[in-house]
């Protein structure tokens, strides 16, 4: 339960930290890239049970 809460909150961020808005176009991919990386290593701690 927590692994797949887990997992909807990074994604929502993910998708919030994309460089789309106009005070964030100066970001470049850095913050999204961050978090994608986060993001696969909560899904595989998922995967291997560990969450």
């Amino acid at each position: 339960m927590i692994g797949t809460v887990l997992i909807v909150l990074l994604v929502l961020f993910l998708v919030g930290a994309l460089p789309t808005w106009n005070h964030s176009r100066s970001w470049g991919y850095f913050p999204s890239s961050g978090l994608g990386l986060i993001l696969v290593v909560v899904v595989v701690l998922v995967l291997l049970g560990r969450i």
